[in-house]
């Protein structure tokens, strides 16, 4: 039997119920998709984020090449740290007792989730986190957790060794293939579910997940004759089994990563369904949609070829249209060589910091000209692959809003219902004329 939880995780207490007519208007006038409010921007009043997660400190630090990011809005810690109050990952090695079985064969930390002693690994995960955040952290919180996957049936190919360890854990017990099945996917879960309940207990304003969780398994375009891109329906039930995991999480880090042998004419459609998986998952969480937080790379996966402009559109442009909070550009220590940082920063000044302003500045203008600053815009039609935000695309009509928790209304410019059984509906003041003339004010309050 797995271990009994440490930890439980966190309940909404109901409310007290309100007028019937009362609350009918407050679910007419809610979110325009009518799955709940859009999660709170990452950045200030940013609708959309872009964060920095390459470890490129040593480019000024040891080779005295600056990289601006600063200059086109894309997010970073300071001094360009690999983890910092901004993000921070956390790996298989540093990160608890987290099990697996190295592709040499060696077992480490009992090699299957059965076999890891549940209390020592949350005590030195507890010391791990205490060593990297402080209790106040309000940046992204991503577990990197990749040797195995909390459902049995997909541990396929080199995972297979994971299925084997378990059957060979049952055996021991003079029990058959099916404990194996169920001990592993209790074990895991547990696993998982209880270290992140333990990361937002230690740091509770930041936004926990494990990264590439949704995934879609669509990249099976060499063996389709017509690539759609769409996920696998199997694969979209399983990720409803996991409905554990989606209401421990904080936030959701699916892969967008491109692979260079994926045709051009099929990397839109191949990241676009991904990101739809994801946004559809997100509304699982506890307490409302998750923000979805891509992961990216400037080059191509395997590759250390930077993405084209049209694959910047297809990653960056279509994880913004789509209505995610954000993309986080990841790299490994291979950028912050002498000859590496160089071709990177010209890399940014001349293609993606450009890119990235865009759009960035584009999300946050149809948000105050559409949303009054209270929501984010989305496609209307999600299929609608040629809108993408972009400055030189107003007036946003391909886009709607996407309000955030407190404000309602297709403009998303009133206030929301609010105070258990008490309702309260307002129409804000319009000062758009005036924000368009002038600097906004104060943003919403986010998490960097």
């Amino acid at each position: 039997m797995p271990p009994t939880p440490l930890l439980s995780p966190r309940r909404q207490r109901p409310t007290g119920m309100g007028p019937v007519l009362a609350l009918w208007v407050c679910l007419a006038l809610g979110a325009a998709d009518g799955k709940g409010p859009a999660p709170s921007p990452l950045a200030g009043g940013q609708p959309f984020a872009v964060v920095w997660n390459i470890p490129t400190g040593r480019c000024q630090h040891r080779f005295g090449v600056g990289l601006p990011l600063a200059d086109y809005g894309i997010v970073e810690n300071r001094g360009g740290h690999f983890a910092g109050q901004n993000i921070t990952i956390f790996y298989k090695n540093k990160f608890g007792l987290y099990p697996y079985i190295s592709p040499g064969g060696v077992v480490h930390n009992g090699g299957i989730p059965q076999r890891v002693p549940l209390r020592a690994h949350l005590a030195r995960a507890a010391e791990d986190i205490r060593l990297l955040l402080q209790p106040a952290f309000r940046g992204l919180a991503v577990v990197d957790w990749e040797e195995w996957r909390p459902l049995w049936a997909q541990n396929w190919g080199a995972k297979r060794i994971y299925r084997a360890a378990s059957e060979q854990w049952a055996r021991e017990r003079h029990r058959g293939p099916q404990l194996a099945r169920r001990a592993f996917e209790r074990a895991a879960q547990t696993l998982m579910e209880q270290t992140l309940l333990l990361g937002r207990s230690l740091c509770p304003g930041g936004l926990w997940g494990f990264y590439r969780f949704p995934d879609c398994f669509n990249g099976n375009w060499a063996k389709v004759a017509n690539y759609t891109g769409r996920c696998r329906p199997a694969e979209a039930r399983r990720n409803n089994r996991l409905g554990w995991l989606w209401a421990a999480s904080a936030a959701l880090y699916p892969s967008i990563y491109l692979p260079l042998a994926l045709p051009p004419a099929l990397r839109r459609r191949y990241v676009h369904h991904r990101l739809r998986e994801a946004l559809r998952v997100a509304a699982r969480g506890a307490a409302g949609r998750l923000p979805v937080v891509a992961y990216s790379r400037l080059s191509y996966r395997r590759s250390p070829r930077f993405l084209e402009p049209a694959d910047l559109e297809h990653t960056i442009g279509e994880s913004a249209a789509l209505g995610a909070a954000g993309v986080v550009l990841w790299g490994d220590m291979s950028y912050s060589r002498s000859a590496s940082c160089a071709s990177l920063r010209r890399y940014l000044v001349s293609t993606l910091g450009p890119y990235v302003a865009n759009v960035t500045a584009a999300a946050r203008a149809c948000s105050l000209q559409r949303c009054h600053g209270h929501g984010r815009c989305v496609r209307r039609q999600p299929r609608d692959l040629g809108s993408l935000l972009h400055l030189a695309t107003s007036p946003w009509l391909p886009f709607r809003c996407h309000c955030y928790r407190g404000w309602a209304g297709q403009d998303c410019a009133q206030r929301e219902c609010t105070g258990g059984s008490r309702f309260s509906l307002c129409r804000a003041g319009s000062t758009l004329p005036a924000a368009l003339m002038q600097p906004p004010g104060p943003p919403p309050q986010g998490y960097f």
